[in-house]
């Protein structure tokens, strides 16, 4: 069985591309194959900035003859269904057979096909793939029609077997495929010739090129390392940034030069993340004083002055970068010292969303949420609100401006300045966290508070505007706000009542969709004051309306009937959210919609609770025979209660018990009950779950020995109320029915 090598060589490809179109380039080239008949052993995929690499180990040498039977029409069809039937399988009318079926006399097509060298299988998969390549952006460059990223110059593409190496036949807008390659562009310019993929390999190692890219990837590393530890440095570690550094050279020289001293203080983020972005260099810093005092860059060929000129060249136009840096910082700080309020109200002219407002309007709505939010998380009220009205405030910076990734972050760097306490600048860079699963939460009260106001008021003005996420779309990453307010609860232990939260900041949302500025305003004081301690549908939004006729009050009514349905549904796109966040966890999804269907499930701390002590139970031989004893007693109480046309609900008494075993599920249940109750108003679902735990050995007795639609009536029906109350108590812990098993 052969081997194949592929080779397209071009002018550099951008980093960013090169990964995603080595994998592209093994996938349509072997599906192609694969479609056309020729199976193989394995194939890898290798990229440089100059070239995509892909070798294919025991391909078939010829594909191979197939036969298939296709039915046609029946015998005595029409003959354009004959004539169509002929067509697509590719046979004449004389090749066609006669058999018998159950329906009649049918025509049979016998289609066979001979295989087809590889080679020539591999030229019209290689060429589709070349003419079809799904690059992000793509260029034609010359008098040709083809598109490449950056102008294709060769293809390389050989077949290796014991009798030598065949070059596959393929012309592509011009440029015909051969055995050869280039290597390094400037160290060891010409081509040569190849006669497998590890003569390939071994010879563009010679000409200076390592085409692994994670083996260049670990070179510079290991380098860079060792480089920092020589000096007694660390270098920061930023894989990204690796990745991207892998993928615009072909033989990695490290060089690690000095940061002059005017730019060390400034903070090491700002230098990381100047370096990073507009140089791809990386950060060094001194482990003794955590700042950064070197770089490293990495070049793309060898010296004879080992580095020197070019690390001189990259020195100047990096210190000219961070000069750049130093003026933004000088003048921010300036700025912040004067108390940023020009920041702050350069804001009320950025536009959030064109059906949200702006965000000084935003960031008034965060700061009521957030007093409002304060207390019920042991915050300070004053303290959130202040953060919140300075957490964004950076956004209006020059170093933000030229870093937007840097937002947060300098925020807490100007909060000193500006006067603001350790909490204020804390939640400045907080209050954004967390960004993803793997992200810590924040765990600071104040920042905690301004956090899951932010996420909220994100998550109620995009439902309030019916801007939600659909499918796999999530322009406004809304999942990703909900999973932040999840992890921000149940991470810090918080217990805090949701649809309150939602209600209120929908209520704000409706009221910023008003048009009368004057009224508005007024609304949002009377809201401010009220809300906290009555809610909005209690004395809070009589109270607002009260001051209000005609259109406002017609719009707020609206306002009003809109919430309920959309409150529920932010809080059903919570449940789902959650679902996947605990499935993580190992609880299943029916156990978790069993504690969805009982009160309080806007409250996620203790919805977790009782469904983290219910699959527990579940899990052990107690839970499982309980539930289904459960299953059994509704199920006989459903039937007879459609039967009877009556709700068997109440009524249950001891003095009718006939049997021993009736007896003790009475005493069993009573003694359940008792232990039940308390413990659910406590939330102590453990100690509930115990309990029920222990009406498991009754229950199994009870219908062992006792039939319960007997013929006598009052039996029977006392029976029925037992089943009941079996079915009441399990209830008021979980709704089982929603429990699968």
């Amino acid at each position: 069985m052969p081997d194949l090598l592929i080779e397209l060589f071009s002018e550099e490809i951008p980093a960013r591309m090169q990964t995603r179109a080595s994998e592209d380039l093994k996938k349509l080239v072997t599906d192609g194959l694969v479609e056309a008949g020729l199976t193989y052993a394995g194939a890898h995929a290798l990229s440089t900035p100059r070239r995509l690499t892909l070798a294919i180990d025991g391909l078939l040498a010829q594909s191979p003859d197939t036969r298939e039977e296709r039915k046609g029409p029946k015998v005595g069809a029409p003959d354009k269904a004959i004539e169509g039937f002929l067509r697509g399988a590719g046979v004449t009318r004389d090749q066609l057979e006669e058999r018998e079926t159950p329906k009649g006399p049918v025509y049979f097509a016998t289609i066979e096909n001979k295989g087809r060298p590889a080679t020539e299988i591999i030229a019209e998969v290689l060429e589709k793939t070349i003419r079809n390549f799904p690059w992000p952006k793509s260029m034609r460059w010359g008098s040709g029609a083809l598109k490449w990223v950056r102008p294709l110059h060769s293809i390389l593409c050989i077949l290796t077997d014991e009798a030598g190496t065949e070059v596959v036949p393929l012309d592509v807008d011009g440029i015909a495929a051969g055995d050869s390659t280039e290597g390094h562009r400037f160290m060891a310019p010409g081509r040569f010739s190849v006669t497998s993929f590890e003569d390939y390999e071994a010879k563009l190692k010679a000409a200076k090129v390592v085409l692994n890219p994670q083996d260049r990837a670990a070179h510079i590393w290991e380098d860079a390392k060792n480089a920092a530890f020589a000096q007694g440095m660390e270098i920061v570690e930023d894989q990204g940034l690796l990745r991207e550094v892998a993928g615009l050279v072909e033989w990695p020289v490290v060089l690690m030069g000095d940061i002059a001293e005017d730019f060390i203080t400034l903070p090491p983020e700002v230098l990381q993340t100047s370096m990073r972005e507009h140089q791809k260099f990386f950060s060094v810093k001194n482990p003794k004083t955590d700042r950064i005092e070197k770089f490293i860059t990495v070049a793309n060929r060898e010296t004879a002055d080992n580095g020197a000129t070019i690390l001189a060249g990259n020195q100047k136009v990096l210190f000219a970068r961070l000069a750049d840096a130093k003026f933004f910082w000088e003048n921010d700080i300036r700025e912040a010292e004067a108390g940023g309020q020009k920041w702050i109200d350069s804001l009320t002219n950025v536009t959030f969303h064109n059906k949200l407002g702006t965000q000084a309007a935003r960031i008034d709505r965060i700061a009521a949420l957030a007093r409002a939010i304060a207390p019920t998380i042991g915050a300070d009220a004053d303290l959130s609100e202040r953060a919140a009205r300075w957490a964004k405030a950076d956004l209006s910076s020059e170093m933000v401006y030229e870093f937007p990734e840097l937002q947060g972050l300098m925020g807490k760097y100007y909060a000193a300045p500006a006067g603001h306490p350790v909490e204020v600048a804390n939640a400045a860079t907080e209050h954004y966290s967390p960004l993803g699963p793997s992200d810590d939460v924040p765990s600071a009260p104040t920042s905690i508070a301004v956090a899951l106001a932010d996420k909220l008021d994100t998550l109620t003005g995009f439902w309030a505007i019916d801007e939600k996420p659909t499918g796999s779309k999530d322009p406004f990453a809304l999942r990703r706000a909900a999973l932040g307010v999840i992890r921000l609860v149940l991470e810090n232990g918080l217990r805090v009542n949701l649809d309150k939260l939602f209600d209120a900041q929908l209520l704000r949302h409706g009221i910023a969709l008003e048009d009368d500025s004057a009224q508005r305003t007024a609304l949002m004081a009377d809201l401010d004051g009220e809300i906290a301690s009555h809610g909005v549908f209690g004395a809070a939004f009589r109270t607002i309306l009260d001051h209000f006729d005609g259109d406002l009050t017609k719009h707020l009514e609206e306002v009003k009937a809109a919430l309920p349905d959309t409150s529920d549904n932010l809080l059903a796109f919570f449940h789902d959210r959650l679902k996947v966040y605990l499935r993580d966890q190992g609880i299943r999804h029916d156990v978790i919609d069993a504690c969805l269907a009982m009160p309080g499930n806007d409250d996620l701390a203790l919805l977790v609770n009782r469904a983290t002590a219910l699959s527990a139970f579940l899990k052990t031989d107690d839970g499982e025979n309980l539930l289904q004893g459960f299953k059994r007693a509704n199920n006989i109480l459903a039937q007879a209660e459609e039967k009877d046309g009556v709700e068997y609900s109440y009524g249950a008494d001891v003095k009718f018990a006939e049997d021993d075993a009736e007896k003790a599920l009475f005493a069993a249940l009573d003694t359940a009950e008792a232990a039940i109750n308390p413990a659910m108003e406590g939330e102590d679902f453990a100690a509930a779950m115990t309990a029920m735990a222990s009406l498991r050995a009754p229950i199994d007795a009870f219908f062992e020995a006792v039939q319960i639609n007997t013929e006598n009536e009052i039996i029977r029906r006392n029976r029925l109320n037992l089943l009941s109350r079996i079915r009441q108590i399990c209830l008021s812990v979980a709704d089982l029915n929603k429990v699968e098993g």
